[in-house]
């Protein structure tokens, strides 16, 4: 069965950096697109950067853009988000997700979707 499992959350000062990667297995990873959503207390997921299949082409969320990274290793089934100059409001479980198609913006979609990881910046 399709498994994502994210790690590399954790507790952070605002400014620092992050580094968060998910592995995946169970599926044809480079037949999929790959994205990160995040889900801050009481408020509804909101999609953060994706990416396509050869890692080529990204795109972010304007809350993220010039902060954060997207990366994916095909050879090692996993992608990865490199948060940097981090902000309070950046806290929430960060998820992992895998799409054939391409990620929207504006809608919280994904074939597999992983378990979450904490992240938290604090002021």
């Amino acid at each position: 069965q399709v498994q994502l499992v994210e790690s590399g959350g954790g507790l952070v000062q605002a400014g620092g950096s992050l580094r968060l990667s998910c592995a995946a297995s169970g599926l044809t990873f480079s037949r999929y697109y790959m994205g990160w959503f995040r889900q801050a207390p009481g408020k509804d997921r909101e999609f953060v950067a994706t990416i396509n299949w050869s890692g080529g082409s990204t795109y972010y969320a304007d809350s993220v853009k010039g902060r954060f990274t997207i990366s994916r290793d095909n050879a090692k089934n996993a992608v990865y988000l490199q948060m940097n100059s981090l902000k309070p409001e950046d806290t929430g479980v960060y998820y992992c997700a895998a799409k054939k198609g391409v990620f929207s913006r504006d809608t919280v979609s994904g074939d597999y979707w992983g378990q979450g990881t904490q992240v938290t910046v604090s002021s």
